[in-house]
């Protein structure tokens, strides 16, 4: 019996480790281009390494395209989003989950049924709405879709529905407005689900290339996914520069999910010690 389960151990052990290198060799083939000269990105047989590392490939990214405007326009539109979505799903959320109100139920379960339906079916309605406001071409087009979501108010108004009564009764108890219930009791408990709405809304935002295609025509305007499908040349890429900048774009969703990540587990010992 121990054998066997040593047997199926070890064969679990392969196929976890077979996944993570598939998963992992793209990453690293892109960072092993942005590091090669131009002329040996497509030498066959291919190499890991080329005869030299170049690391002026790094500095290059931003000699044709203004690189960094991209990436300031796509934090400055991540931040704005996020912080906005945190807001509102856990207003939203703390709402439908603890307050008590005619046709609340009904008004979730729409509210919900939206998640249902493709982006891209809203697209041209939401595209012809910017138009109207005059909104084409600015960053607005991008946030104003953005500041509110069915599957964060879901994630938040679920959690909402964990936290004990008691909190609750002790507060009005105390004296507190629903609003001081929601913001001294409930959002102070939330920091599991606000970490893990933020990640989600955070590297949805940032990886979206669609709606900047459709909305954003102004260079200088452009996101960093925009930014960079533009850096591909009609006849000719620089790929070890492209690839150094995805590399770079790839940074800012690594430093959040991990810092979520802590925070994550910070608050799960923290919720954990309350209870206790």
């Amino acid at each position: 019996m121990q054998g066997k389960m040593r047997r199926n151990a070890i064969i679990s052990h392969i196929i976890l480790m077979s996944g993570a290198v598939t998963m992992i060799l793209p990453f690293l083939w892109m960072i092993s281009t942005s590091l090669k000269p131009l002329n040996e990105v497509f030498t066959f047989p291919p190499t890991i390494f080329g005869s030299r590392i170049v690391w002026e490939n790094y500095l290059r990214i931003s000699e044709r395209f203004p690189f960094w405007i991209f990436f300031l326009n796509s934090l400055k539109i991540s931040s704005i989003v996020v912080c906005a979505q945190l807001i509102t799903s856990s207003m939203a959320g703390f709402v439908f989950a603890r307050l008590k109100f005619k046709f609340r139920d009904t008004l979730f379960a729409l509210y919900l049924g939206t998640m249902m339906i493709p982006s891209q079916v809203t697209m041209i309605p939401n595209f012809l709405l910017m138009r109207f406001y005059g909104l084409v071409d600015t960053h607005y087009a991008l946030i104003l879709p953005a500041l509110v979501s069915p599957f964060g108010t879901f994630l938040m108004r679920q959690f909402f529905l964990t936290v004990p009564l008691e909190l609750e009764e002790a507060a009005k108890i105390d004296g507190c407005t629903p609003f001081g219930i929601y913001w001294r009791v409930f959002l102070p408990l939330s920091g599991p689900s606000l970490a893990t709405l933020g990640i989600f809304t955070f590297m949805g935002i940032w990886n979206d290339f669609l709606a900047p295609l459709v909305y954003i025509n102004t260079q200088s305007k452009m996101t960093l996914p925009l930014g960079l499908a533009s850096m591909q040349g009609m006849y000719s890429t620089d790929w070890p520069a492209l690839m150094a900048g995805t590399c770079i774009s790839i940074l800012p969703v690594l430093i959040v999910f991990l810092a979520a990540q802590d925070m994550f587990i910070k608050g799960v010992t923290l919720s954990g010690l309350r209870e206790g």
